[in-house]
C-alpha cells in the first residue's frame, strides 16, 4: 500500500562512532524522500566526524577513520541535509530513540536552527514493536519476506525501512494511511525533549526524569534550587534538553520579576 502524504516524508538511517547524541558523531546519512506523488529523491553522504571511530563500532558498519578522513564534516554539509528534509516530515527505524537525537545535536552543533520537535516523526520500529516484536531485519523478513543483505549499511537500512512501513499499512487495517496518525502511534507522548531527560505529565507540565529530581516539576526544582539549572547547562546533556530547560529557567526569573 502507497502510503497517503499530504506532504513529503523524509526515511533516513544514521551510522555514528557511537550511541551517545551527545558525545558520538555521525559518520553517515543516508536519506530517502518520498513525495505525495510518489516521487522519489535519495541522498548518502559520507561524513568526516572528527574524532576516532571505535574499533568496536567499525565492526558494526563496517566504516573505518580512513573511509571518511578525506570526506566534509558534518557542519560543511549541514546546509546541504537541512535544504534536503526542510518542509518534510521524518521517518526511520528506532530513529525517535537514537537517530533524531543525534541529527538534532549535529545541527546545534553546527548552527542551524531546526526544531525537529514541531515535526511529524514516524518511527517504523515503534509501530513494528507494538504489532510484532522483532529486529530491523526480522521486520524485513516478516513484513515484506526478504532477507536483508548489508544490514547496517545506511542505504541498505534505509531502503528496508521504507519497504516495511508500505507492508505495514497493507497487513495492519488499523493503521491509518496517514503521517498524523502514523507519527502518534510512533511518539512517546510523554518525552518533552528528544532524549527522555523530561517528561510531560497528565496536566502537560514538564517534570524531570532522571536523577534526584526525577518525577518533579522542572520550575518548582529550579525556584527551590537555582543551582541545578547551572549544573545541567555545565553538564553532559543534549543541546536541546538544555534549550528546553533554559526557556523553563526564563520563563521563571520573568514570573519573579
Amino acid at each position: 500500500m502507497d502510503l497517503n502524504l499530504t506532504k513529503p516524508i523524509v526515511f533516513f538511517d544514521i551510522e555514528s562512532t557511537g550511541l551517545n547524541p551527545v558525545t558520538d558523531r555521525i559518520i553517515e546519512i543516508s536519506m530517502l524522500k518520498i513525495h505525495p506523488d510518489g516521487r522519489e529523491e535519495e541522498k548518502t553522504f559520507r561524513v568526516n566526524p572528527t574524532v576516532p571511530i571505535p574499533d568496536e563500532s567499525t565492526a558494526v558498519h563496517g566504516i573505518s577513520d580512513q573511509d571518511v578522513q578525506d570526506k566534509p564534516t558534518f557542519k560543511e554539509i549541514s546546509a546541504q541535509i537541512h535544504s534536503f528534509i526542510k518542509g518534510s516530515d521524518l521517518g526511520g527505524y528506532n530513529s525517535n530513540r537514537f537517530d533524531i537525537p543525534l541529527l538534532a545535536e549535529e545541527f546545534e552543533r553546527a548552527g542551524v536552527d531546526i526544531d525537529i520537535k514541531k515535526l511529524k516523526l514516524v518511527d517504523v520500529q515503534v509501530i513494528f514493536f507494538k504489532q510484532e516484536p522483532r529486529t530491523l531485519a526480522g521486520a524485513y523478513k516478516f513484513y515484506c519476506d526478504k532477507i536483508l543483505e548489508n544490514a547496517h549499511s545506511a542505504k541498505a537500512d534505509v531502503r528496508a525501512t521504507w519497504e516495511i512501513l508500505r507492508a505495514q499499512l497493507d497487513r495492519y487495517s488499523d493503521l491509518e494511511n496517514n503521517i498524523d496518525s502514523l507519527a502518534e502511534l510512533s511518539s512517546s507522548d510523554r518525552f518533552a525533549d528528544l532524549a527522555g531527560r523530561l517528561i510531560f505529565d497528565d496536566k502537560g507540565e514538564i517534570l524531570f526524569n532522571f536523577g534526584k529530581h526525577k518525577g518533579k516539576k522542572v520550575e518548582n526544582v529550579f525556584r527551590r534550587e537555582p543551582s541545578y539549572y547551572d549544573w545541567m547547562m555545565q553538564g553532559d546533556f543534549p543541546a536541546y534538553t538544555k534549550k528546553l530547560i533554559t526557556r523553563i529557567y526564563l520563563e521563571l526569573k520573568k514570573k519573579q520579576l
